[in-house]
């Protein structure tokens, strides 16, 4: 019998660790070759670990919410064979290096603060040092609602808890604020709950949408533009040639990809809203990564991204999209398909609304609203003079952060979005 380390596996390279939701299998039970193990969740999504061997699952090394790296070992199968198997070395030496590093750097620096073996609760390792390292209190930390099992407080939890403090207190204007203070933050009032009511505790996904929300808007100044397009010409291209494109490609066509395709293109002639803010500074994004805002079954929302979007015809964005789309309805996202993005998108049409005010998905700048397509009654300009007709129009709706996005900036950028949209050949090739 030979003894396999099951190692959390890299899932993308700016994803260096994950917790762990639930375990799929027990000690001594048996295991198949790419059978799942374990449920893992990253900041932005949640995965399955599957066994790289088949054999028995004889130990477990970490528990539900324990925050595990890149390349840890979580599990030990017993296998038939020979010698203890582990994967290449170079897959996930790297990552346990750095790691260890930060947390040796981290131990130096924090050694001599605050001493938490008075509490009577149970905190994590991580969650001291991140505690250390923030500076909150014994104080502070035992006031944390925990979302982990029997109310433990997690890195999320934490990391959530410190992000708020410093939007509470952050940084003044260099300008004299003597007469104009800010203002202060209000906690938010106690609901009552009468005998009819139900609580229900929002899961973890949902809880670090909320914590993202409120630090978009705490963090950049929302400003919105509107513009009505006339979309006639693409409906009746889709029309025309969806059960061809279906038959040839092997893909629905929908109108997201034919957005997104003039969204890239406007992106390459404003390549100020491919920015992000870090601070007194602006970092200009070389690639072009569009988010796609989608619905989950549950209810919650995700942004998986498309990566070089610009560099896409029509046919292959389709299928990105068809692809992300898919995998997000079925929780089979990688954590990597949801980093990177520069811009995003939401359809918020697919729920009939007109138009909506997105909330900017930082560290972006800027995120465009679709509204749904409608039968209007539009004035229609000829040779021969104007008259009325039944045309298909849409609002864009595009919010972009005035720290760094003026006005003029964001009104060009989704006009020329609307003049792509508008111009749309009915008789091109797909």
């Amino acid at each position: 019998m030979a003894k396999f380390e099951l190692k959390l596996p890299k899932m993308g390279e700016s994803v260096a660790e994950a917790t762990i939701t639930n375990w799929l299998k027990k000690v001594g039970e048996t295991i198949a070759a790419d059978e799942a193990v374990l449920e893992i969740a990253t900041d932005k999504v949640d995965s399955e670990v599957p066994s790289e061997v088949s054999g028995t699952l004889v130990e477990i090394l970490f528990q539900v919410d324990d925050v595990v790296k890149v390349g840890q070992t979580i599990a030990i199968i017993e296998t038939e064979g020979g010698a203890l198997e582990t994967p290449k070395v170079a897959d996930v030496a790297a990552p346990i290096v750095a790691a260890v590093e930060k947390t040796i750097e981290v131990a130096k620096e924090t050694v001599a603060t605050a001493d938490f073996s008075t509490s009577d609760k149970f905190f994590s390792p991580l969650v001291k040092n991140i505690a250390k390292e923030e500076g909150v209190s014994i104080a502070e930390l035992e006031s944390i609602s925990g979302s982990g099992k029997e109310g433990r407080v997690t890195k999320e939890d934490i990391i959530k808890y410190v992000g708020s403090r410093k939007l509470g207190t952050g940084s003044q204007p260099s300008q004299p604020t003597t007469h104009n203070p800010q203002p202060k933050t209000s906690k938010a009032q106690p609901v009552s709950v009468n005998g009819g009511d139900e609580i229900v505790e929002m899961d973890r996904m949902r809880k670090l949408i909320s914590g993202y929300m409120m630090a978009s808007v705490q963090t950049s100044a929302h400003v919105q533009s509107f513009i009505e397009v006339d979309v006639t010409n693409i409906v009746k291209w889709r029309d025309k040639v969806k059960t061809a494109f279906e038959k040839r490609e092997g893909e629905k066509l929908t109108y997201t990809p034919i957005f997104m395709e003039a969204v890239a293109k406007a992106i390459k002639d404003f390549p100020g809203m491919n920015i992000s803010v870090d601070g007194d500074y602006i970092i200009k994004r070389k690639n072009i990564n569009l988010g796609m805002a989608a619905a989950l079954p549950n209810g919650n929302l995700i942004v998986p991204v498309i990566k070089n979007a610009d560099q896409l015809n029509l046919v292959g964005m389709a299928k990105a999209v068809n692809d992300l789309g898919n995998r997000a309805k079925l929780g089979k996202l990688k954590p990597d398909d949801t980093q990177g993005g520069t811009y995003t998108v939401t359809n918020v049409g697919t729920f009939g609304s007109v138009f909506g005010t997105p909330i900017i998905n930082q560290p972006q700048v800027g995120i465009l609203a679709l509204g749904a397509i409608r039968k209007v009654p539009a004035v229609i300009e000829t040779p021969e003079g104007d008259f009325i007709g039944i045309r298909q129009k849409m609002f864009l709706s595009h919010s972009y952060d005035h720290r760094v996005v003026d006005g003029a900036l964001g009104g060009s950028f989704v006009k020329r979005v609307a003049e792509y949209l508008e111009a749309f050949d009915a008789n091109r090739e797909y």
